[in-house]
């Protein structure tokens, strides 16, 4: 008697999308051409159309959330792993961006390299992120903590920056896996054991970091991630130089605040506080070139990430965010915070 075969293993991908309309119709056409078993859009309260035309789609495998209002980049892809887990409990989750994208046949080569035991004991895999014209996206570009290596670390503080503990583009050039500290969430699969062991992104952060958190939570539980440069996807989006101040400049609120939890989460305990001597004054003293105004506005809004970071408190609302971003609104009133 023949052993029966083992069952295919079943794909939900994840899409969070607001105001994108035209990337977003790019990302479902293409995931719909793919053998992706369900598509969860998490509709973050667009303006542009998103929802009619999504709601036009008959198939069948589409499920669209829409959300009261947008809580961003973060609370969407909460939001959308616990609803694909609820609803579906599939084997595999897929997360990306409405402007980012499989290639071609990735879905089936992920599913080959299942089959294959491409990647023993991975309970997450990260995908090879380039642009649109071929070139590595950097924003996407995995990576290993260097806080975890003497080794990394040491390259850092010889000087090597941001590529000493990122995957170098040799990496992109081979089929091996490359187990990885960290990745973003284009094209981020997670099996359901990573998302047993890791739980769900932190909706709170609102935007920037939540993928950070998240994977490094995983690997940092003894979860295995593994780059897949066989997995390719491309990300339509806008680049931006490093050590740019964000903008606009209610971003630098998010940006900061969330890149305190990063620093924290990665460097632990001993060495965050002498982390944090050394690049406190740097963020206090960004938007040198900018002017007057909007200076003072951006390091207003960096005091007040640091202080909402150090005390925990996620409790502001995005309006108000926007809102002290604005040059000349005053500061809000000095108040004890509370745990968020």
């Amino acid at each position: 008697m023949s052993k029966a075969d083992p069952p295919v293993p079943t794909v939900a991908a994840i899409v969070v999308t607001f105001n994108r309309r035209e990337q977003l119709q790019k990302t479902v056409a293409r995931l719909l051409a793919e053998p992706v078993d369900r598509l969860l859009v998490v509709e973050n309260g667009s303006t542009d159309g998103s929802r009619a035309w999504l709601a036009a789609l008959t198939d069948p495998r589409l499920t669209v959330i829409e959300m009261a209002q947008n809580g961003g980049g973060a609370l969407g892809f909460e939001t959308g792993m616990r609803e694909a887990r609820r609803r579906f409990d599939p084997d595999w989750l897929l997360l990306m961006d409405d402007d980012a994208r499989p290639c071609p046949g990735a879905i089936a080569r992920f599913r080959q390299g299942l089959a294959a035991n491409r990647w023993p004991g991975a309970e997450a895999l990260a995908a090879a992120v380039r642009f649109p014209d071929g070139g590595i996206c950097e924003m996407n570009r995995p990576w290993v903590n260097p806080f975890a290596s003497p080794g990394v670390f040491l390259r850092v503080l010889a000087g090597g920056g941001r590529a000493a503990f990122h995957i170098p583009d040799a990496a992109y050039e081979t089929e091996a896996p490359r187990p990885l500290d960290g990745t973003s969430f284009v094209g981020f699969f997670v099996s359901r054991a990573g998302a047993i062991r890791a739980g769900y992104p932190d909706g709170r952060l609102f935007i920037y970091g939540d993928d950070v958190l998240y994977t490094l939570g995983l690997t940092q539980a003894g979860g295995r991630l593994l780059f897949a440069p066989d997995l390719a996807f491309e990300h339509e989006c806008g680049t931006q130089r490093a050590g740019a101040i964000p903008s606009p400049l209610w971003k630098v609120y998010y940006t900061y605040r969330n890149r305190w939890l990063i620093y924290r989460r990665a460097a632990g305990a001993w060495i965050f506080p002498l982390l944090m001597t050394a690049m406190l004054p740097r963020w206090l003293a960004i938007g040198g070139a900018l002017p007057r105004p909007e200076r003072r506005t951006c390091r207003r809004l960096v005091r007040l990430a640091i202080k909402d970071a150090l005390h925990g408190n996620f409790t502001r609302s995005h309006a108000e965010i926007v809102a002290l971003a604005k040059p000349g609104t005053p500061a809000p009133p000095s108040k004890k915070l509370r745990d968020g």
